[in-house]
C-alpha cells in the first residue's frame, strides 16, 4: 500500500485525508462528478520536467456541468475559477491561504503539507514542525478550508502529479496595489487574495516578493 510506503521512508508521519486528523483541515467532497475534469486533466495538460505549472483559470473546465454544481451549493453561487497545477514537487518551500475554501482534484496520487492559519506567529513566522502531511489519492476531490496552510502538492512518482485547483475568481491574479505595510497579515499579500510565508531557500517565491517566514529545515518528501 502506498501510504505504508511513503511511511516508510519519511521521518514525518504521512496521514490520508480520510482519517480523523484531517477534519480541522478540511472535508472531503463526495456526490460531485468530476470525471470530466479528470479526462481533460489526463489529455489535455502536461507535467513539466522540472518544477511546477500553475494555471489558474482554463474555460475547458469552467464550462463543465460539475462547475456550476460547484459554485452553486459549495461556494454559494459566488463566482469561482477553475484551473490546475501540475509538477514535480517534493519539498515544503513554504504555504499559502485564501479568503474562502480551496477544492483540490487529485488527477494522480500526491502529498499535501498543511497549516492551520492560528499557526501563524505575531511576527509572521511559521514553525516546519507544526505542519503535517496528508496523502491524496487519486480521485479524491478535497474542500481545505480557509484557514488551511497549504501550497503545491508533493509528488509521490518519479513522473509527478496532477491536480485540478478550484478558487473564488480572481485568487492568484496580480494585484492591483501592493500593500505597503511592512507588518501584520499585509506583509504576507502577495497576489489577489494569495497570502504567502515562504522559506528563505525558495527563491522563486522570495524573488515575487514573498515574506521569508518559514522557520527550520525546508524538508524533502520521499517516495
Amino acid at each position: 500500500m502506498i501510504l505504508d510506503r511513503l511511511n516508510e521512508v519519511n521521518d514525518v508521519t504521512i496521514r490520508s485525508v480520510f482519517d480523523e486528523s484531517f477534519k480541522t483541515y478540511g472535508n472531503i467532497l463526495t456526490g460531485y462528478d468530476f470525471s470530466g475534469m479528470m479526462k481533460y486533466m489526463e489529455d489535455r495538460t502536461t507535467i513539466p520536467e522540472n518544477g511546477n505549472i500553475y494555471v489558474a483559470s482554463v474555460p475547458e473546465l469552467e464550462a463543465l456541468e460539475v462547475t456550476a454544481v460547484i459554485r452553486a451549493f459549495v461556494y454559494g453561487d459566488m463566482p469561482i475559477q477553475v484551473g490546475y497545477c501540475n509538477g514535480r514537487n517534493t519539498t515544503y518551500n513554504g504555504f499559502e491561504y485564501h479568503k474562502g475554501s480551496e477544492i483540490n482534484v487529485a488527477v494522480t496520487d500526491f502529498m499535501l503539507v498543511l497549516g492551520h492559519t492560528w499557526e501563524i506567529a505575531g511576527n509572521n513566522t511559521y514553525r516546519v514542525e507544526d505542519a503535517r502531511v496528508f496523502f491524496v489519492p487519486k480521485g479524491t476531490a478535497i474542500e481545505m478550508f480557509q484557514t488551511t496552510l497549504h501550497l503545491s502538492p508533493s509528488r509521490v512518482r518519479d513522473e509527478g502529479f496532477k491536480g485540478v485547483v478550484i478558487l473564488p475568481k480572481g485568487t492568484n491574479t496580480p494585484l492591483d496595489q501592493k500593500p505597503s505595510a511592512q507588518t501584520g497579515e499585509e506583509r504576507l499579500l502577495l497576489q489577489r487574495n494569495k497570502w504567502v510565508i515562504a522559506h528563505p531557500e525558495r527563491e522563486p517565491l522570495i524573488k515575487q516578493g514573498a515574506f521569508p517566514g518559514l522557520l527550520g529545515e525546508n524538508k524533502e518528501l520521499h517516495y
